[in-house]
């Protein structure tokens, strides 16, 4: 996963697998302990290209109307960005 690549698609609202602008509802693929976290490694994406990639077994889909872009702080062990959806549906 490309750090600069996932904070494209965050500041540009675009998805991670296409490329084009977001829409609603947007989809997040995680772990079990992501969703559990509400926090996503993986960049936003439209649920048509999410559904293509979600055929592993332990992938969860989680769809939002909104997020949020968290950046890491020094303190925090995982140094990557996560993505956090506001509104699930």
């Amino acid at each position: 996963m490309d750090r600069k690549w996932v904070t494209q698609c965050a500041l540009s609202r675009i998805c991670g697998v296409c490329a084009r602008p977001l829409g609603r509802p947007i989809a997040f693929l995680g772990t079990p302990r992501e969703v559990g976290r509400n926090a996503f490694h993986l960049p936003p994406m439209h649920v048509a290209c999410a559904v293509g990639l979600g055929e592993r077994e332990e992938t969860e889909l989680v769809t939002t109307a909104g997020f949020e872009f968290v950046r890491p702080t020094r303190e925090d062990d995982d140094r990557r960005p996560t993505f956090q959806p506001n509104s699930l549906l």
